[in-house]
């Protein structure tokens, strides 16, 4: 067994992380174009392990400081403001993820014909080499970010085995798509949600919609409206560039899109979104809000999305985190994900432990937690 440990995805070819990750749309493209883009406070990192030289198991990882009440609420959040005021490198304290910051779930690859206890194995390894890099690299914290359950339920109890705890993090809203039409898609929706949609439709005639492949001769605009967006998000662990955007575009030609919304000769609106044969996946929006919620844009966007997936034969539009309540009513299913830790110093890691259970920190996330996409 050899660990493999690099930091960049071109450590290994194409061919072999891809095959380790089947139908994921963020994909070797995407991570190298996102790697490629040198995000400010993000150190990329990718860890393997070869078996007879072939590939087994792979995962991506990060390193960055991380503010340790993101996930907090009330008077908790206000304690840990305060401490974090007093105490800034406790509360902030740098942390070597598995995951990565501009993925929806933590991406953990494994060979397709690895049985449970081989994945097990593998996995173990991979928790060795990421502990071995956190102290290499003065991670205080080790996390795994966004990872799903219950699917990953057997991953879990190694995990706890480790010393690893758990935190809710937001989950993942899917919509299947067994439509043909978009009046299919609303005559599936409850009567109210229905009517309300149809009536933010008649917006649409103001605006021209267009789906491109670059930002050629718009990057200005794209940034200023993801600025705007970016300023109404309650957390982040990464601020995306022109270069980000541009890459990716680049890199994945014929499944990566900017979609932009015109009024006129004005840019109010535009959503980053992958896909393929199969898969719809809603990455990044920003929009003008002096007039978003004049234009209904987040709904229009939701219903462009939903048409293109539907006119292209996709079957699942994956519309990331944040306002379950809200997705839920515009039909889709939600899938849980966790945040898994420990403190590398085991007295801090004990006390935080111990707060955890206090607080009830494993509570699920309330149903309201959002993010900043609907304009307000």
């Amino acid at each position: 067994m050899q660990i493999v440990v690099t930091d960049t995805v071109e450590g290994f070819s194409g061919n072999e992380w891809n095959r380790l990750f089947p139908g994921e749309l963020e994909d070797h493209a995407y991570l190298r174009a996102s790697e490629r883009a040198g995000l400010d406070g993000i150190e990329w990192l990718y860890l393997g392990v070869r078996v007879n030289g072939q590939l087994r198991a792979a995962a991506t990882a990060f390193v960055t400081r991380y503010n340790l009440d993101t996930t907090l609420e009330g008077r908790l959040r206000a304690v840990a403001s305060t401490l974090a005021r007093a105490a800034p490198a406790l509360l902030r304290p740098r942390m070597l993820a598995l995951g990565s910051p501009v993925s929806e779930r933590c991406l953990l690859g494994f060979a397709p014909d690895c049985g449970q206890a081989e994945r097990s194995h593998l996995l173990g390894a991979l928790l060795e080499a990421a502990d071995a890099q956190a102290q290499r690299r003065g991670a205080r914290l080790l996390a795994l970010k966004d990872l799903p359950h219950p699917s990953a339920s057997a991953s879990e109890s190694l995990l706890a085995r480790a010393g690893l705890r758990w935190q809710p993090g937001l989950a993942t809203a899917s919509l299947a798509l067994p439509y043909a039409d978009l009046d299919g898609y609303l005559a599936s929706l409850g009567r109210a949600t229905r009517k309300d949609l149809r009536r933010k439709l008649r917006t649409r005639s103001q605006l021209r919609i267009e789906w491109r492949g670059s930002l050629a001769g718009i990057g200005a605009q794209v940034m200023a409206l993801y600025q705007q967006t970016l300023a109404r998000a309650p957390m982040r662990l990464e601020t995306l560039t022109e270069a980000w955007f541009s890459g990716v575009l680049a890199a994945m030609p014929g499944r990566a899109f900017c979609v932009c919304y015109w009024r006129g000769e004005h840019l109010v609106a535009f959503n980053l979104v992958l896909h393929d044969g199969q898969c719809l996946l809603d990455k990044y929006i920003g929009m003008d809000y002096s007039c978003a919620r004049e234009l209904n844009l987040y709904f229009l966007s939701w219903l462009e999305n939903v048409r293109h997936a539907i006119a292209h034969g996709l079957r699942v539009y994956q519309s990331g985190q944040g306002l379950p309540d809200e997705k839920q009513r515009l039909g889709c299913t939600l899938e849980a994900n966790r945040l898994w830790y420990r403190h590398r110093n085991g007295l801090i890691d004990r006390t935080m432990g111990a707060a955890e259970r206090l607080f009830g920190l494993h509570e699920d996330v309330p149903a309201n937690t959002a993010a900043a996409r609907i304009p307000a």
